[in-house]
């Protein structure tokens, strides 16, 4: 039953992979060089790099502290999986992933649609388009459903039993939630910040439409390393880097899920 999935698995991301590492590892020649990985190092790469994490940890804060509220009160209210509230929240993933940024380019720019209401209100305009606030408004409204899914499953699963019995015991509000609902919600924190970190890192639609081509994540250097300057090598050696950050996103994930399952 697992075959037709194993195959897809090798052809599409086995192989890719591998055909990624190699290119990242080699020259024009097909010599073994470390240069393409190295260039990370340079300075208009590593600023790239530095600014690409940063927007990415911005956009995953500001994800979980607008998810784990709204998790806690669509838990509380007992939905089903199937409701039409729940429904609401995975309805904006059916729709293409740059429709969704487009429209907010129409939103926010110049004389988009904002501008054009708070003009005929007599209010000052917002020029947030082409900025790096216009980017991470992109990445939390894309990425948002993927912080609330996983953070209110774990927080359907827990127990109004457990929940209870520390209310009983004598544990207020807040205690009850720093020692009872946040431990049993970290499966879906952790799950919630890779689903989040991970795509915001290695965006490049979001910083080309909303910021304008203005702001190079390394994202947008990668991509235009494979479809502009057909250097395969030095696209393939950054992404090798991207890897390694989104390896070391899972070892600490990993991490934290074994400790949490030991207490």
């Amino acid at each position: 039953m697992a075959l037709p999935y194993i195959l897809w698995a090798v052809v599409f991301i086995v192989v890719p992979l591998c055909m990624v590492i190699f290119y990242g590892i080699t020259d024009d020649n097909g010599s073994f060089t470390m240069s393409n990985i190295a260039t990370i190092a340079e300075s208009g790469y590593f600023k790239a790099l530095v600014k690409s994490v940063l927007l990415a940890v911005i956009s995953t804060i500001i994800c979980f502290l607008l998810a784990y509220p709204l998790g806690m009160i669509l838990s509380s209210m007992k939905l089903k999986r199937n409701t039409y509230i729940v429904t609401l929240f995975i309805l904006p993933m059916w729709m293409n992933f740059l429709l969704r940024t487009l429209t907010w380019m129409t939103l926010l720019e110049g004389k988009g649609v904002i501008n054009t209401v708070l003009s005929f209100f007599g209010l000052p305009g917002i020029n947030i388009i082409n900025t790096s606030s216009a980017i991470v408004l992109g990445m939390v409204y894309n990425f948002l459903p993927f912080m609330i899914l996983p953070i209110y499953n774990s927080l359907s699963k827990i127990d109004d039993n457990v929940i209870n019995a520390a209310r009983d015991l004598g544990a207020g509000t807040v205690q009850t939630f720093l020692k009872i609902t946040l431990p049993l919600s970290a499966p879906g924190i952790l799950s919630g910040i890779t689903m989040v970190f991970i795509p915001a890192l290695t965006t490049f639609a979001i910083s080309t439409m909303l910021g304008g081509s203005k702001i190079l994540l390394i994202g947008n250097i990668i991509e235009q390393q494979f479809t502009q300057a057909y250097n395969w090598h030095l696209g393939s050696g950054l992404s090798i880097v991207l890897m390694i950050f989104i390896f070391i996103n899972m070892i600490i994930e990993s991490m934290a899920d074994k400790k949490g399952g030991q207490g």
